[in-house]
């Protein structure tokens, strides 16, 4: 039973990133244990969470000075939009976005940097279910609580129809089991999934079924409470599953503590967003429109969370619980900071970055403003804006760092490089 391999998710992208979750998981299972003595997956569940947010605390910190940096550049982007508000021609909004583009650049931020929080957090959430539904498969402290008595259901005739009939009456629709199979492997890691995702009435019924083993189901079973427990919960049984079933038992205290799960979960998640920084009224429409849909998201997402809570693992509503709470703490740090750093100082270390950037390409500031009088034929008014200006120049660095050997404009390259050399 020591390589049993459990049936793990594969997802060809999902897949590995709960492998390595669950590998950081049963690191952080065994150094507790090694140290305290101390088996518990919730609180596993609580250090694997501390370790993911600190690793994505720069990650945090950047959407953070995102955010601040976006405030800063809206009146220049409205001034774009307002100058352009009224001209729907292809070339009007071409130069919009250009000019939004430079914008950009100017201020050394993606339009996009504001989701890649979402973009890494999402798939760590969608991994971390599925280590939370197959603990076994991950931690083998877990793992090797099984082996006594999946050694003996095995050693019990005909016991590939009574787990299924377990199955079927349980209703156990969420885990992957196929008891008609050879492999003697795959057996036992099914049965062990099995084992891992009953109730109390699934482990009455698995004595029932198996009188002989009723000693090793016992202390099997005990040892999974303790291990699984979250005050007094099963933390691989839905915060649904634990109500409905002592509410039948007339158990309301283990029915408050299930319900506080989804209603912690949504608080933090309330107390979050009221943390992060809001974009004020500019007075424009579309703005403003865009600040109501995401006001409108703020709402919807913890009530998402909420009713979501009811139907995933309690570990999984511990992760979302303990998450939103570290991002609050470091989201009241960071505002706190914030508030101290002067922004201009960051935006010219950016325009710097810029500078470098355009240097190392082999343009020089001269053909800035030689790009600007050129294009002043072409656009309308005394000559090019700021943000056009570094739009041109990286047009142009783009345009010589492409140029063919043997091109005329690699030949115009070497005579520009000449005449500059020479002048000196």
């Amino acid at each position: 039973m020591s390589d049993i391999i459990l049936t793990a998710y594969d997802g060809a992208i999902l897949g590995p990133i709960a492998k390595i979750l669950g590998w950081i998981m049963n690191g952080i299972y065994n150094i507790v244990y090694n140290l305290f003595g101390f088996e518990n997956v919730a609180l596993s569940i609580i250090l694997l969470t501390f370790v993911i947010y600190m690793c994505l605390f720069p990650i945090t910190y950047k959407q953070q000075k995102f955010s601040m940096l976006t405030q800063k550049m809206q009146p220049e982007l409205q001034k774009v939009q307002k100058k352009y508000k009224d001209k729907k021609d292809q070339n009007s909004m071409m130069a919009m976005q250009e000019e939004t583009q430079a914008i950009y650049q100017k201020y050394g931020i993606s339009p996009m940097g504001s989701c890649g929080f979402m973009l890494i957090n999402f798939p760590i959430l969608m991994a971390l279910y599925q280590v939370f539904r197959y603990v076994p498969a991950y931690i083998t402290g877990v793992r090797n609580q099984f082996t006594s008595l999946v050694e003996g259901i095995m050693s019990t005739t005909g016991f590939e129809t009574t787990m299924a009939g377990i199955v079927e009456e349980l209703k156990l629709n969420t885990i992957r089991v196929d008891f008609t199979i050879t492999d003697k492997g795959a057996l036992s890691n099914y049965i062990v999934d099995v084992l891992y995702s009953m109730n109390s009435e699934g482990w009455d019924m698995l004595s029932d079924k198996f009188s002989g083993l009723t000693d090793v189901i016992a202390s099997t079973q005990a040892h999974l409470s303790e291990v699984n427990n979250l005050f007094g919960m099963n933390i691989s049984d839905t915060p649904w599953s634990i109500i409905t079933t002592n509410f039948a038992a007339h158990s309301y205290l283990m029915v408050f503590l299930a319900l506080m799960i989804p209603v912690i979960s949504y608080l933090t998640q309330v107390l979050n967003i009221k943390l992060m920084p809001q974009a004020p009224s500019t007075g424009d429409n579309s703005s403003d429109a865009m600040a109501n849909q995401m006001k409108m998201m703020n709402r919807i997402m913890p009530l998402f969370s909420l009713f979501f809570c009811f139907g995933v693992p309690t570990g999984l509503g511990l992760y979302w619980i303990i998450s939103a709470l570290i991002r609050s703490v470091q989201q009241y740090c960071l505002n706190k900071h914030f508030q101290k750093v002067d922004l201009d100082v960051i935006i010219k270390k950016n325009q710097e970055k810029a500078k470098k950037k355009r240097e190392k390409l082999g343009i020089s500031e001269n053909q800035i403003n030689n790009m600007a009088r050129m294009n002043t034929k072409k656009v309308a008014g005394s000559g090019m804006s700021n943000a056009e200006k570094e739009l041109a120049l990286e047009k142009a660095a783009a345009m010589r760092s492409q140029a063919k050997p043997g091109s005329m404009a690699a030949k115009a390259n070497r005579v520009k490089e000449f005449n500059e050399k020479n002048s000196r």
